[in-house]
């Protein structure tokens, strides 16, 4: 916890002083001032863990920069934000880091406890190709799984709404072509391009044949995504590929990753196209200050901007909190009560603009219990963060790696939605859990291990109760 002491300092200081500026009307200042922060949190736990996810720099880069970006207030959209706003907004963060910083300690003392019995031993090479075999084998059948379903239901819906939405003419085909319970499926195709990563990773070096296979299948899983003009879905699939890539192969080269980056773009600006969405239909949402702004700037920063505007609306506006029932959406609409019980999911939706309908990650735990809703939040996802780790860094199956490259696009894209009251986060870790056990029998019956066993010096350390996961 003590490690953690120098990083909560400074965040509390530094986002005093920014949002004393941001009172005063100095908005750039401000902005810059969190945007600065967001960086030197970020390299602090780079440097203690060494790894580019790691998952308290993670959320510091992108929470605490957003807020930068929107601190900026360059819309007219933008007003100044409420005091709850801001301790909501500033808090989070620390709660989460003390969340996380708690399970590391638990994590800790209970290795200690199992050293000091005598627990804690070096285990036998495991039979590495035996055990590699068969875990590729089960890694291929969850790709095949998901492709063939998502590509039925993908069908299924477009045979069902008689429409394509890259084929449409209208602005938001894209937002009606949904079946419920089927959707799910369909947008699931974005764990093929990831899977592949991995099986790349546990078969090593891969045959022409094999090379092709996976080929065709990530190409065809993409071709879902694009046919629904969903940016965001081929977004999540490239970067979601590139996230378990970075953990898979944490020397990994960041050209590579800027490369595939920057491949994204032209993808990017070709779905707006094919959404009818113009330039000045954007410029008229966006109500830039200076309206000479690029378009190409202009959209990422609203993209990650406005959202906080959007928190600071429900703050301003809200009567009356719902104590847990936004929170608990995953629960109506995977199990159907939403259908019987509408009124347990009717609340309306506070924001700036009727189109820009994007949230923060903390919106509704405000919207169910106010300020002590998102400490708690932000506690509890700190602790799950840690876990997941803790679940990676062992290796012992390598559909590990999608798990914590999940939870790591949660982050990056914590300023976007709310994500863990979303029932397509938890329909995607259910589907993740599902292939972490189906490709473990293996690994729990071959011995089979994803990464090499641990250092003699690691396992000292462990019995010293000393020791710290990576």
């Amino acid at each position: 916890m003590r490690s953690a002491a120098v990083p909560l300092a400074a965040h509390l200081m530094i986002c005093a002083l920014a949002a004393a500026l941001s009172g005063t009307g100095e908005y750039l200042f401000s902005g810059f001032l969190f945007i600065a922060l967001a960086l030197f949190e970020y390299l602090f736990f780079y440097r203690r863990e060494k790894k580019l996810l790691q998952l308290e720099a993670v959320f510091a880069l992108f929470w605490t920069g957003g807020i930068g970006l929107s601190a900026m207030k360059l819309s007219r959209l933008a007003e100044d934000w409420a005091p709850a706003t801001w301790l909501c907004l500033i808090l989070v963060y620390p709660a989460f880091v003390l969340g996380y910083e708690a399970a590391a300690a638990r994590e800790r003392a209970r290795l200690g406890k199992r050293a000091a019995e005598g627990r804690e031993g070096l285990r036998p090479e495991p039979a590495q190709e035996a055990g590699r075999e068969q875990t590729g084998r089960r890694i291929l059948h969850c790709i095949y799984v998901v492709l063939l379903v998502s590509v039925g239901c993908f069908l299924l819906e477009a045979a069902v709404i008689r429409e394509v939405p890259l084929f449409s003419d209208k602005p938001h085909a894209y937002s009606y072509f949904h079946l419920s319970g089927v959707h799910y499926f369909t947008v699931s195709s974005i764990f093929v391009l990831p899977l592949s990563v991995i099986y790349r990773k546990v078969k090593g070096k891969l045959s022409g044949k094999e090379r092709i296979r996976l080929a065709v299948c990530s190409l065809a899983a993409l071709a879902v995504p694009v046919l629904c003009v969903s940016r965001f879905q081929l977004m999540l699939a490239v970067l979601l590929s590139v996230c378990v890539a970075v953990t898979c192969w944490p020397g990994i080269r960041l050209r590579y990753l800027f490369l595939v980056i920057l491949l994204l773009v032209p993808a990017y600006i070709g779905l707006t196209v094919a959404r009818n969405h113009d330039v000045a239909y954007l410029n008229g949402i966006f109500e830039m200050k200076n309206e000479a702004m690029p378009i190409f700037i202009t959209q990422p920063y609203m993209y990650v901007a406005n959202n906080y505007d959007n928190f600071n609306c429900l703050v301003e506006e809200l009567p009356a909190h719902t104590l847990g029932l936004r929170q608990l959406f995953p629960v109506f609409a995977l199990t159907g009560l939403k259908f019987l019980r509408p009124e347990l999911v009717s609340f309306p939706i506070y924001i700036t603009k009727k189109e820009l309908t994007t949230v923060t990650l903390i919106y509704d735990a405000y919207y169910d219990f106010g300020l002590a809703g998102v400490l708690l939040f932000g506690f509890l996802l700190g602790m799950a963060c840690k876990k997941a780790a803790s679940l990676e860094a062992r290796g012992r199956n390598p559909v590990a790696a999608l798990f914590y490259a999940q939870i790591a696009m949660y982050l990056v894209f914590s300023f976007f939605t709310t994500w863990f009251s979303n029932p397509t986060t938890w329909f995607w870790l259910a589907l993740t859990g599902a292939m972490y056990f189906y490709v473990g029998r293996v690994g729990g019956q071959n011995g089979f291990r994803f990464r090499k066993p641990w250092k003699l010096r690691i396992q000292a350390d462990k019995r010293a109760g000393v020791y710290r996961e990576p």
